[in-house]
């Protein structure tokens, strides 16, 4: 396996260890927003980190800590990464 590979590997294993994954920036609006998925299912758009902890609270995860990369996948960008 070359290292292309085992870094894309290393990602897919991480994105699929985190249960909320937070896709990078939807620039076509303004504001920009990122895409959020709980458990494989798109939740919305989140505008801020305020609309991340707010669709996971609705999905019933309690005291979810969104800067742990185990339970966020933050794609394009950290939780502080809104345009």
């Amino acid at each position: 396996m070359n290292e292309t590979s085992m870094a894309a590997s290393g990602t897919q294993d991480q994105v699929r260890r985190a249960h909320i994954v937070v896709h990078g920036l939807g620039i076509e609006e303004d504001p920009p927003y990122r895409r959020v998925e709980i458990g494989g299912i798109s939740v919305g758009k989140a505008y801020a980190l305020e609309d991340v902890a707010e669709f996971v609270g609705r999905a019933g995860i309690e005291a979810a800590d969104l800067t742990d990369p185990k339970t966020v996948w933050w794609d394009g960008g950290g939780p502080d990464h809104w345009g």
